[in-house]
């Protein structure tokens, strides 16, 4: 049972209408000093709340399906939409802690994908059914505690991510230019929180730690030229660092092969074709791999083939491109970081990293393990895009902090009666991904 076949059922509960005034449609509001309206329905008698301590306000005069989803990127506005068509009669608000909804969609999609961001118009037809509330700047834990909701609502379904980034654990990673992938993200895409970011591009190489979409896309973002990206909606800040910027070498760095790497064919694709772009491969990484083409899936023999290619037999096009080009990214496998290095200044000069081999049967969950060799690779930027984890809401909500997500049975909250979790593993994997991947 899926959890929007787990709220149908919860949904036939009886739920009193919470309400205290008819509020008019509106595309933009001030609902409080720092929270906004972006749509109230006319079907919804509203509750009314006030900041640091929810006050609210009920009366019981009929019968309404009332869900509260916190979160409103991809998996809150799919949630929304397939609740809304499913039911005539519920009600949807939407709670989000940025004053402007469609989360990742707004500020993790890369400026130079502007298809991906498409969706935004699916969304924005959901959040202007009459039936669909947003309210902006609102933090839960922080302006309304998750009891009010539940209390308030027929069903909360919780749709806000993965806040929180994993971390290596090495010496060095507090250095200052060691960062997060996702916060140099939020920085080039204008998310508020990021927009002071230190970015410091005065170096001539980047290492990347990660195999990932994130990881590349990063990187394209390091090496294509601005007159590429100043057409693009690519926060100014960033633009103007970008433009000075003296990055010419990207080193992507993964501790397992080509057979686990999480890219997709389209995002490897675009670095094989970036302008003024070398690709370099090591051909001792990927030897042998050809010979396990046909027993792969299609999407990861593409992959492989792409990736083989590229390091084996590249056509004429590219030798060419690729021998007269300034600028250069390099897909490093098998290695795994021990330690930052810094200089005298205390600024980043390079990181060491474990030489791996990888053991078990199964080709594509085979496991790194060191072999005892190290290198280093010289940088004075290094970006860490190993994946995100989830973070508890409330004490009261059991939470595995091991995996960074709460405790859960097909996606409903154990011991927490009425309540769901749409957690960034799951419900995204279920929709999200569908239909942006």
């Amino acid at each position: 049972m899926n959890i929007i076949q787990q709220l149908t059922q919860t949904m036939q509960m009886p739920q009193i209408t919470w309400c205290i005034a008819r509020a008019a449609r509106l595309s933009s509001k001030t609902f409080r000093k720092d929270c906004h309206l972006f749509h109230s329905s006319k079907y919804n008698q509203r509750k009314i709340f006030v900041s640091k301590g929810i006050s609210f306000f009920s009366t019981s005069s009929k019968t309404c399906q009332h869900v509260a989803i916190v979160g409103s990127g991809p998996a809150g506005y799919y949630t929304a939409q397939k609740l809304l068509k499913g039911h005539p009669d519920v009600v949807v608000d939407i709670y989000e802690k940025l004053p402007v909804p469609f989360g990742l969609v707004r500020f993790g999609v890369a400026p130079d994908h502007p298809e991906v961001k498409n969706v935004i118009n699916t969304f924005t037809n959901t959040a202007q059914n009459d039936r669909c509330n947003f309210f902006g700047n609102v933090e839960l834990g922080k302006d309304l505690a998750l009891k009010d909701l539940r209390d308030a609502y027929t069903a909360v379904v919780l749709c806000y991510g993965a806040a929180e980034d994993r971390v290596l654990g090495i010496p060095g990673e507090d250095l200052p230019n060691v960062l997060s992938a996702r916060s140099f993200v939020g920085w080039y895409n204008g998310l508020p929180q990021d927009a002071q970011l230190p970015v410091n591009l005065d170096c001539e190489a980047a290492v990347v730690l990660g195999h990932g979409n994130v990881a590349l896309d990063v990187a394209r973002i390091l090496l294509t030229p601005t007159s590429i990206l100043e057409k693009t909606d690519i926060s100014e800040h960033a633009l103007e660092a970008l433009r000075r910027s003296s990055v010419k070498r990207v080193h992507i760095v993964g501790r397992r092969g080509p057979l686990q790497a999480a890219f997709t064919i389209k995002e490897l694709r675009e670095m094989t074709r970036l302008p003024d772009t070398r690709t370099v491969i090591q051909r001792a990484d990927v030897d042998g791999i050809d010979k396990c083409l046909k027993d792969l899936p299609r999407p990861r023999r593409r992959l492989t083939e792409l990736i083989y290619k590229s390091a084996v037999s590249p056509d004429e096009t590219e030798v060419k491109t690729w021998k007269e080009a300034s600028r250069e990214w390099r897909l490093v496998f098998h290695r795994s970081p021990l330690q930052v290095l810094q200089d005298s200044n205390g600024q980043v000069k390079g990181i060491e990293l474990a030489v791996n081999r990888l053991e078990g049967d199964s080709l594509q969950n085979q496991r790194a393990v060191a072999t005892g060799d190290r290198e280093v690779i010289e940088c004075g930027l290094v970006l860490r895009s190993i994946g995100y984890r989830g973070l508890p809401l409330s004490d009261n909500l059991p939470f595995n902090s091991s995996r960074g997500v709460f405790e859960n049975e097909n996606s409903r909250i154990k011991n927490e009666k009425g309540n769901s979790e749409a957690n960034f593993k799951k419900l995204q994997k279920m929709y999200l991904f569908q239909h942006l991947v």
